[in-house]
């Protein structure tokens, strides 16, 4: 059984950073490429990013320099760093497994979330 948890999540102040962390299990992790998502309250999911089994990261043409996605592949994890968050980015963070190793194969499970909260 496919299994992510994200975890990292919490309050925060604007300006600061922050390190979410996902840890899959039930699969072969190096095999797929992963993504990030967030939702924020009453908006659409938004996808953040992905990154190749190789560990290269691809961002959306909308991207913000402050979010970047590493994996560790010794450890099943996922990692999305963000800095100097915004009030803006208060949001339900994903971690979301594809299908395959292939680059463009769609997005097919997802964890439970971590709640990032950015206000002072």
């Amino acid at each position: 059984e496919v299994q992510l948890v994200e975890s990292g999540g919490g309050l925060v102040q604007p300006g600061e950073s922050l390190r979410l962390s996902c840890a899959a299990s039930g699969f072969s992790f190096d095999k797929f490429v992963m993504s990030w998502t967030r939702q924020a309250p009453g908006k659409a999911l938004e996808w953040l990013g992905k990154i190749t089994i190789g560990g290269t990261p691809d961002y959306p043409a909308s991207a913000q320099d402050r979010f970047v996605i590493s994996r560790d592949n010794v450890k099943n994890m996922l990692y999305l760093q963000l800095d100097s968050v915004r009030p803006e980015d208060t949001a339900m963070y994903y971690c979301e497994k594809h299908e395959s190793a292939h680059i463009y194969s769609p997005r097919k499970e997802r964890g439970r979330g971590t709640q990032v909260t950015v206000s002072s």
